[in-house]
């Protein structure tokens, strides 16, 4: 299966709906966002995709209706850490790697807050930021569940 890895897109919709579109496109079953929406028509652009949502909170996530739409919405919601299994694999989403727990039970842990795409290998597990939506170099991975392999795109 392969999974939209976004990030950091305080309230950017139009590089959003680009990315839905290129998520529409590649027939991507998941979408992992690491937080940071900022406004709650960001949570909109991508519940309206109807593609399933895993998701934590970012510090800029201050407004309480993001909380209140994902928690309703989303396949899986935490404000922090996201543990989740989806097609075999076991999957972490952290906004900030400071708030992450590592668990060598893992394949691979998404994370934000950076705003700089990364890959990396600690204690066994795959660490991978996707970068940022909204940033001067604007990025986004899609990760692919059968292979355990990551792909990063810039828009």
């Amino acid at each position: 299966m392969k999974i939209l890895i976004i990030s950091d897109s305080h309230g950017n919709i139009s590089n959003l709906k680009h990315v839905m579109g290129f998520a529409q496109k590649i027939k991507a079953g998941a979408i992992i966002h690491c937080g940071d929406w900022d406004n709650p028509k960001s949570v909109e652009e991508i519940l309206s995709s109807e593609i399933q949502l895993y998701t934590v909170l970012g510090n800029a996530d201050i407004h309480t209706e993001i909380k209140d739409r994902l928690g309703k919405k989303a396949k899986k919601f935490d404000e922090k850490f996201l543990i989740f299994e989806i097609s075999g694999r076991k999957i972490g989403v952290v906004h900030n790697i400071k708030d992450l727990v590592l668990n060598n039970k893992l394949d691979i842990v998404f994370c934000g807050h950076r705003h700089f795409k990364s890959e990396k290998i600690i204690n066994g597990v795959k660490i991978v930021s996707p970068g940022a939506l909204h940033s001067s170099k604007p990025s986004f991975a899609v990760y692919d569940t059968d292979t355990n392999g990551v792909e990063f795109f810039d828009l």
